[in-house]
């Protein structure tokens, strides 16, 4: 009769040893969970166990992290942290620069001031900014739409360096007949706070960075030229990324319309099929890099899922968004190997040791 108790009892026992309501093997259906934005620090985690994932898997990833001189390193699943590691001093609570992944917060903005009915990026870059905001041809400048910016086709010389003021922005090509990595997108920074009547600063944190509780702050990384750069902890990056996972939506807040977000995340023009507005696009069949015109053949990290996009920035700072997955994954440090401007070999090598996590 003891052994008759045992099996009638053991169901019972294994079925209240898995009854977490955050373990879930399958995440695809798993609901979303946002962080909440009042500034506590809660925010839910899941097991790498409850993923079925690779445990073995995690000390190699993590000592390969350190040693690429990593800051810090998150994977969210549905919201939900599953991993969180911090290296070389640098804590939750440490601030760090985004470089250019923060491209994508402009990226963002613009659409928000589009919904708002303030701009309409079809529109050249003239109506906002006056002509002169270049130094090309009247006619040549007028070809420049907001439009352009943020898809990197402007047509201005981007062998100048990093200064975005007039003499520096030259004309070579018309706008959309050539694709070049230029930091001349931060003119859309200008548009918005002209034609919000705000400052750049003032229309990000209302519109943007309190709605999602992040943190963070902008500051001018150039004497001339009045380059705008990001910077902000590991968690706030983490949950720009997973707004962005939610097609612009914050639980029940849509705050970037669903329609502009498909533009952002999907080819903007056909020479850089691997950009949108101002984010990476991997799966494509081509791709060009930074400071290149060449066309690259295949995927941008073959590694990594097709359907990923990503804000890429100097130094390895990484978002990557992951929606078949459900997944964000964060990134922040120095240059893994050196000094770069937005991707490296550093990405299809984490890739490969992501993959070995979670497969």
């Amino acid at each position: 009769m003891k052994y008759l108790y045992i099996i009638l009892l053991f169901p019972f026992i294994l079925s209240n040893c898995s009854s977490d309501t955050n373990e879930n093997p399958n995440p695809v259906n798993e609901q979303m969970y946002f962080p909440p934005i009042d500034g506590s620090n809660t925010w839910e985690t899941k097991s790498i166990s409850s993923l079925n994932w690779n445990q073995n898997a995690v000390q190699p990833l993590l000592t390969y992290l350190e040693e690429k001189h990593t800051k810090s390193f998150m994977i969210l699943v549905n919201g939900r942290i599953v991993m969180e590691n911090y290296f070389n001093g640098h804590t939750a609570s440490s601030n760090h620069y985004w470089a250019s992944a923060g491209k994508t917060l402009t990226a963002t903005i613009s659409g928000i001031a589009e919904q708002e009915g303030l701009i309409n990026i079809n529109n050249k870059v003239s109506d906002y900014l006056g002509t002169g905001w270049t130094s090309a041809p009247i006619a040549k400048e007028n070809l420049i739409t907001c439009k352009n910016l943020l898809s990197m086709n402007s047509g201005l010389n981007d062998a100048l360096g990093d200064n975005v003021s007039p003499a520096n922005l030259q004309y070579v090509a018309d706008a959309g007949t050539r694709w070049a990595y230029h930091n001349v997108y931060v003119k859309m920074q200008d548009v918005v706070a002209q034609a919000s009547g705000q400052t750049w600063n003032a229309y990000f944190n209302a519109k943007l960075r309190d709605k999602i509780g992040m943190n963070g702050f902008w500051f001018n990384s150039l004497t001339n030229g009045d380059l705008s750069v990001y910077t902000s902890t590991t968690r706030s990056m983490a949950r720009f990324g997973l707004l962005n996972l939610n097609k612009g939506k914050w639980e029940s807040n849509q705050i970037l319309n669903e329609n502009y977000f498909t533009q952002a995340t999907n080819t903007s023009q056909n020479i850089n099929l691997a950009y949108g507005y101002l984010w990476w696009l991997n799966g494509k069949s081509s791709y060009h890099l930074p400071q290149s015109q060449f066309q690259f053949n295949g995927s941008l990290i073959p590694n990594a899922p097709n359907d990923m996009f990503m804000a890429l920035g100097r130094d390895d700072q990484k978002i990557y968004v992951i929606p078949s997955k459900k997944m964000v994954v964060i990134r922040m440090g120095d240059a893994a190997d050196e000094q770069n401007f937005a991707l490296s070999g550093f990405d299809n090598e984490l890739w490969g040791k992501i993959n070995a996590l979670i497969q």
